[in-house]
């Protein structure tokens, strides 16, 4: 095979890839005879979706950062803080709207303080989300008083029953609001200035720079809408719990981050798609479910899901030796 054709079937696999994992998956699960006659339901179906609404929101911005050569590990405690800030102000009497965009403006506002000490302090992505992990949980209970927020019903917590009304929503209000984000965040990614700059700095930030990219304010940027969809997550969060809970999603980070591996992004940047994430997303759900219903323990998940991160990562890293 010539270097041609090498690249043809390198860039095939790359957007088939994850998609034959899905689909072996979900075969794989439909042909146990323990749950064959319940995994493939329209109802499990649909209670995937709604299990999958979370990590999706959370990945489709980590995806920009990823893409981006950066990393942000504060995404599940950005959540959980987003989530008790949307509680404390519908409990304090704030309507319900409001309250909404509280808690994704939060998460912005910490994705902005993650990309500007990252581009301004020139520190390493790593630590500086990783410090901001612990900070952003110690503020959740801190706000919270160490405890859950009881909040009264409203429609926020609508967006994620498992029974939408109205009914011809037919799923919850949450999946199709992942659905019209991912699309949107595709198109932003594909098709716009944007979206081929964060490819750019990925690839190369310094050559970025030397062409013209302004990559400090396109670093603050996606850090932010990464921090604005954490905060629109953990909305989802309280929508799902009814209580704003700051000991949520607790490692939900490592989920969040290997929905965009699993997918086909690269951990060296440059590399990456919102339906790869997406597709990522589904696979862990489905493996989830799957183990679920089998009844196995949550640590054989947690073994089967880390056994496919290394494979992902390792083979993303044969791949980029290869091409050097």
């Amino acid at each position: 095979m010539n270097g041609k054709g090498k690249r043809q079937f390198q860039t095939a696999l790359n957007i088939f890839g994850p998609f034959v994992g899905l689909i072996l998956v979900i075969v794989l699960f439909s042909l146990i005879p323990e749950v064959q006659d319940r995994f493939l339901r329209v109802a499990n179906l649909k209670s995937v979706a709604t299990q999958s609404v979370i990590v999706a929101l959370g990945a489709l911005g980590m995806t920009l950062v990823i893409i981006g050569g950066g990393i942000d590990l504060s995404a599940a405690s950005n959540i959980a803080l987003s989530s008790v800030i949307a509680a404390y102000a519908i409990n304090a009497g704030a309507p319900p709207i409001l309250g909404l965009v509280l808690g994704v403006l939060t998460g912005g506002l910490v994705g902005l303080v993650n990309g500007t000490l990252i581009t301004r302090l020139k520190l390493v992505p790593f630590i500086v989300t990783m410090g901001m992990m612990g900070i952003a949980r110690g503020a959740g209970k801190w706000i919270a008083g160490n405890q859950k927020i009881d909040a009264p019903l409203t429609w926020v917590n609508e967006l994620m029953a498992k029974s939408p009304r109205p009914s011809w929503l037919l799923m919850a209000p949450g999946i199709w609001i992942m659905i019209a984000f991912a699309v949107v965040m595709a198109v932003v990614l594909r098709s716009t200035v944007f979206g081929r700059h964060i490819f750019a700095i990925g690839s190369n930030e310094s050559a970025a720079r030397l062409c013209g990219i302004r990559t400090v304010r396109t670093k603050v940027l996606f850090y932010t809408i990464c921090g604005l969809f954490c905060g629109l997550s953990g909305v989802m969060e309280f929508s799902r719990l009814t209580v704003g809970d700051p000991t949520v999603a607790v490692g939900l980070e490592l989920d969040i981050i290997a929905a965009v591996v699993i997918g086909g992004g690269s951990l060296n940047g440059g590399e990456g798609s919102i339906l790869g994430t997406m597709i990522g997303v589904f696979i862990m759900s489905f493996l989830r479910n799957g183990c679920t219903m089998m009844g196995w323990p949550n640590y054989i998940q947690e073994i089967i899901i880390g056994i496919i991160i290394i494979v992902a990562v390792s083979l993303d890293q044969v791949r980029h030796r290869r091409a050097a």
